[in-house]
């Protein structure tokens, strides 16, 4: 071939590759795009794919967020050409506070001082508490500071003085051991009514229980707890001892019912426990039984279940009340709609008879007062009686005082119409001529007995089969008292009887029916008195 041949050929070649590369589908190719990251006061300006996320940016771009960092527009946004992205950097901090708890001040009213004559009975101390704030900072500037953690590192401790208040009431002499609560404290009276001295003085004690030990070296009572879902707790302190710090039971939510094991020495206790509730009246009942023991160096044991929780009958939601007889052999129990013995060592209840629940129309339910002779063999206990008129049984006005005897089963009236919140209680044994045992018995009477719920009382007292009825406080004319837990309260000798009339504490002889007023603060709310 010619070398004019070859060049033609060479030509002709090249333009059927052109033509036939012409014809041919385009080869695709990425296309770049430019976005600019705004991050620790500089500016990146990076080429990405078109088509790339802001969280692919930043990886091709190295920045490395933290886990607080904001990011503007968010990682999953697809970029387009010239799209900013700004890195918000958030620095995260902790931060402890020491914060001083200033002390309460409490008084406590005391009819035994001069008038404007005060005391401190315990100095006040500040607490300390450490707060821990989270700190968050955006671009060197803190935008939140929030509190996590709160510590209390020292509870504070009240300053309590005692003020003096003029009294005009004439000390009179005191048998045994009186002991009472008033704002919150408890106070113990001995000797004589003009000689008193704090026992507890926390101003947390809500009422509840107020129980001396049967040896008289304790004292059982409830207070009120900081705790949640918790209505309040059960303590022990000791009568004697000052340098004794009160004892936590551990024992929590008594509303009815907790009592010495009538036992000497007294270092076991029973009780009965609910559950808190948002609902009216606060609490669900258990109607359980239980025993906690104690050590004399204040070291509560583990508790142990006599019964265990129950529905507790009709009305069983209000709960059930328990009555220690004399040994720790006799114990009973009350409900709404029965009342009978507890076998302990079956720790069964053994029902003795029933009883008409009476209907109160209110989130209320009425538990008959009832108490054991001194003899271990009766019980004194009001009952629901039948309708007078064309009322349900339910709905009777009527109750009565009755005694039942263990042996016969005998039921007697001893006072009738007493209204329904008679309470009865009894006296210590009295001297006596014959070889029976005597005491005599006291109980609330209705002023109104028909209108009894809502009635005030005066005291009555009785021998021991109803016979010599009195009624001895407060005198015909003057305003009755406001029938409260636990009634009348015999004094050790069983010739005086103490009561909360008008807020305060009196006692009241019981052969001439004189009363005595022992406070004026008005706030008294429940005793117990013993030898």
């Amino acid at each position: 071939m010619s070398q004019t041949l070859r060049s033609q050929f060479v030509q002709l070649t090249a333009s059927l590759i052109l033509i036939l590369s012409s014809c041919a589908r385009p080869q695709a190719t990425a296309g770049m795009i430019q976005v600019l990251i705004r991050v620790d006061d500089s500016i990146k300006t990076i080429e990405v794919h078109s088509g790339a996320s802001v969280q692919q940016a930043l990886y091709s771009g190295g920045v490395i967020l933290g886990s607080l960092d904001r990011v503007n527009p968010p990682g999953y946004t697809v970029l387009s050409d010239g799209t900013e992205i700004d890195i918000t950097r958030v620095l995260e901090s902790f931060e402890i506070e020491e914060i001083i708890i200033p002390f309460d001040r409490q008084t406590v009213r005391n009819e035994a001082l001069p008038e404007g004559e005060s005391r401190l009975l315990q100095p006040g101390q500040n607490g300390l508490q450490e707060i821990t704030y989270r700190i968050l900072i955006e671009a060197d500037v803190e935008v939140s500071r929030a509190p996590v953690k709160n510590v209390i590192i020292t509870e504070p401790v009240p300053e309590i003085i005692m003020i003096g208040t003029q009294s005009t009431h004439s000390p009179v002499a005191i048998d045994g051991s009186l002991v009472y609560i008033t704002s919150g404290n408890v106070w113990v009276i001995e000797g004589s009514s003009g000689s008193r001295r704090p026992l507890v003085v926390t101003g947390d004690l809500d009422g509840r229980i107020l129980e001396i030990s049967p040896d008289g070296q304790w004292l059982l009572f409830t207070r009120e707890t900081p705790e949640e879902e918790s209505i309040n707790g059960l303590w022990v302190a000791s009568m004697n001892d000052s340098e004794f710090e009160i004892v936590d039971l551990g024992v929590r939510n008594i509303i009815h019912f907790a009592d010495w094991v009538p036992e000497k020495p007294s270092f076991t206790v029973t009780y009965s426990t609910s559950e808190p509730s948002l609902a009216s009246p606060g609490w669900q009942a258990n109607n359980d039984l239980m025993t906690i023991a104690f050590t004399s160096a204040g070291r509560a044991l583990r508790p142990r279940t006599v019964i265990e929780s129950n529905a507790g009958g009709q009305y069983g939601w209000w709960g059930t009340n328990y009555v220690w007889g004399y040994d720790s052999d006799h114990l009973a129990y009350v409900r709404a709609d029965s009342y009978g013995l507890v076998d302990l060592e079956k720790k069964e209840l053994v029902p003795l008879q029933d009883i008409i629940p009476f209907q109160t129309l209110g989130d209320w339910a009425w538990v008959p007062g009832l108490v054991w002779g001194r003899d271990n063999q009766t019980i004194y206990f009001v009952a629901h009686d039948e309708p007078l008129g064309l009322e349900s049984p339910q709905a009777s006005p009527a109750f009565n005082v009755e005694a039942r005897t263990m042996g016969s089963n005998l039921k007697l009236t001893l006072a009738d119409r007493t209204g329904m919140f008679a309470y009865p209680t009894v006296s210590q044994v009295l001297s006596s001529h014959t070889a029976e045992i005597s005491y005599r018995v006291a109980f609330l009477q209705a002023i109104t007995p028909l209108e009894s719920q809502e009635s005030t009382y005066r005291i009555a007292v009785m021998d021991r089969d109803g016979s010599n009825l009195r009624y001895l406080f407060p005198p015909s004319g003057d305003p009755g008292l406001e029938p409260s837990l636990p009634g009348p309260v015999w004094s050790p000798g069983g010739d005086r009887i103490a009561v909360i009339y008008k807020g305060d504490l009196w006692i009241v002889d019981v052969d001439t029916g004189a009363g005595q007023q022992l406070t004026a603060d008005g706030q008294t709310q429940i005793m117990d008195w013993a030898p």
